[in-house]
């Protein structure tokens, strides 16, 4: 038995400017939009106005890893490129002081 292809319909197709999408509807690459408008993450260290980071505040830096050591990226914490690799550098200094562990088991 032959399947036979669907008529081609006499409606138009689709403008390719359609309306802006509701929240929560996907977008043109297929993720959803979030129900609620995205919070820019804003850097601390240009908050307080804190030019440099300093690998002696322990208490600062432990903030910026995770509960194993690791090294939180710039996504996550919302710092701007410079201060995170000042963090990164005080981070790894303090390690080799031993001020704070490579790794958390």
């Amino acid at each position: 038995m032959a399947v036979d292809p669907p008529a081609a319909s006499s409606a138009a197709p689709e403008s390719p400017a359609a309306p802006p999408a509701a929240a929560g509807a996907r977008r043109p690459d297929g993720r959803r939009r979030p129900p609620y408008p995205v919070r820019r993450k804003v850097c601390r260290f240009c908050a307080e106005k804190l030019r440099d980071v300093d690998y002696k505040q322990i208490q600062v830096l432990r903030a910026f890893m995770t509960e194993t050591g690791k090294i939180l990226s710039a996504r996550i914490t919302g710092n701007c490129a410079s201060h995170q690799r000042q963090l990164t550098r005080a981070i790894k200094r303090a390690r080799n002081l031993a001020l704070l562990p490579y790794v958390s088991h």
